[in-house]
């Protein structure tokens, strides 16, 4: 049996460690520092020291977390990690690469996200970034639990953690998050595995309560626990002021998809799909068919819940 007496618990992800430890072996937080709290109970993701080490079954993966994050697997033998192809750096010429088939086929494509993922094959090293400042976010999931995160925010995942997406349903969410009609699906099943997502800025977690609600900005959300439930939500506005761009659009509102091709003249994009998936042209084209308003990701726990503070919005090319 286990002394925990002689372990010390991680704040983050609950695991523990040797009580000699300074960072945590599952997750890579430090240990020795205050775990600090906002009064609405956000908790920042912490800082994770250059070169740390967290483990994830017989392989080892070393992050460096300052300006643009990278990680770097060390894959044993017969172990495998997954992740966008765009994202690696570099690797071991003797690990082995495959692809593997993502559900959701043509319908991903028309989405912008990728419909076959990279995998890399033990033994070996692979390192992977992603092409932003941001942070990064060791999820540890033991067996039979699941994690959603938004569409392009996995850096990596090991091999034994199953992947699947869970589409948002409604034009609205569409409108909203642009190619966040989907969102990535992570779960552990017989054996403990590990998720590391890239967040844009600074990455903040809070843990809600049974029935406990908040409203998201579509473009801050970053993951959130499977036991989160999620709605799309528009809040009406009342404008001060008219506008006559939004006024022109709702007068052709009954014009059906007529009326997104004049939506896309109030963003920058100008002509194709780019203009109107822009977050200013979401939100307008939005406005067409709820009227003026703000449309968010309303989210009611328990669960745990994390958010970017860069606001981003894939656009389609």
């Amino acid at each position: 049996m286990t002394d925990v007496a002689q372990r010390v618990e991680c704040r983050w992800c609950r695991g523990q460690s040797p009580a000699t430890a300074t960072t945590c072996t599952r997750c890579g937080a430090p240990l020795d520092v205050r775990n600090l709290v906002t009064d609405a109970g956000w908790r920042q993701a912490p800082k994770i020291r250059d070169l740390t080490e967290v483990q994830a079954g017989a392989s080892r993966y070393q992050l460096d977390g300052t300006v643009v994050p990278v990680a770097e697997a060390e894959l044993a033998e017969g172990d495998t990690a997954y992740f966008e192809h765009h994202a690696m750096l570099w690797k071991d010429f003797s690990v082995a690469m495959t692809v593997m088939d993502t559900p959701g086929g043509t319908k991903r494509i028309l989405a912008g996200m990728p419909f076959v993922l990279s995998v890399a094959h033990g033994p070996g090293r692979v390192s992977l970034s992603r092409d932003g400042a941001g942070e990064l976010v060791v999820l540890p999931l033991d067996p039979g639990v699941e994690v959603d995160a938004r569409e392009h925010a996995m850096l990596v995942a090991s091999g034994n953690v199953t992947f699947s997406y869970q589409k948002v349903q409604g034009l609205k969410a569409m409108l909203a998050a642009g190619t966040g009609m989907y969102m990535d699906r992570f779960v552990a099943t017989s054996a403990a595995g590990l998720v590391i997502l890239h967040g844009y800025g600074n990455v903040l977690q809070r843990t809600l309560g049974d029935g406990e609600t908040i409203d998201v900005e579509p473009g801050g959300f970053l993951y959130k626990d499977a036991s989160v439930t999620m709605a799309i939500d528009t809040i009406s506005l009342t404008p001060e002021g008219a506008n006559q761009g939004v006024a022109a659009v709702k007068g052709v509102a009954t014009r059906g998809f007529a009326a997104l091709k004049a939506a896309r003249q109030l963003t920058k994009g100008g002509d194709g799909l780019g203009g109107l998936l822009s977050s200013g042209g979401l939100q307008a084209a939005a406005g067409v068919f709820t009227g003026s308003g703000m449309t968010l990701m309303r989210l009611t726990g328990p669960g745990r819940v994390g958010i970017q503070s860069m606001y981003l919005h894939h656009e389609t090319a």
